[in-house]
């Protein structure tokens, strides 16, 4: 009698690559980055938090919603400097037409007048 060795496990059936893990944030943190560009910045950065917060929760980083939230807090000061400006220079431009009025009317008084080409009707 021979002594012969047990014979060998079968070999693992290939179950492919490893799957990675699930980031529960990331498309929540693109579509904040979207919405950042977009003029919906205060959305965006809500989003952006949300989908961070769900990405650290789950130990993974999330690049798009640490963009959402820096894009969009960049996107909201230059949009609120525009206003800002824009309305100063709305108000520079239109004073003489809205404000100025009544201080023509003050010093011309009561009447139709003409100045310069442009006709003030004073009460």
């Amino acid at each position: 009698m021979t002594d012969a060795p047990p014979p060998a496990p079968p070999a693992p059936a290939y179950s492919g690559a490893a799957a990675s893990p699930v980031n529960p944030g990331k498309t929540m943190g693109i579509v904040a980055l979207v919405l950042s560009i977009l003029p919906l910045q205060v959305i965006g950065i809500i989003l952006g938090f949300v989908a961070l917060n769900q990405s650290k929760k789950a130990g993974q980083k999330n690049g798009f919603a640490l963009a959402a939230i820096i894009v969009g807090f960049i996107f909201l000061a230059l949009g609120l400097l525009f206003l800002l400006v824009g309305g100063a220079l709305f108000g520079a431009v239109f004073a003489p037409l809205f404000g100025g009025l009544a201080q023509v009317c003050a010093e011309l008084g009561t009447g139709v007048w003409e100045i310069d080409g442009v006709t003030y009707t004073c009460p």
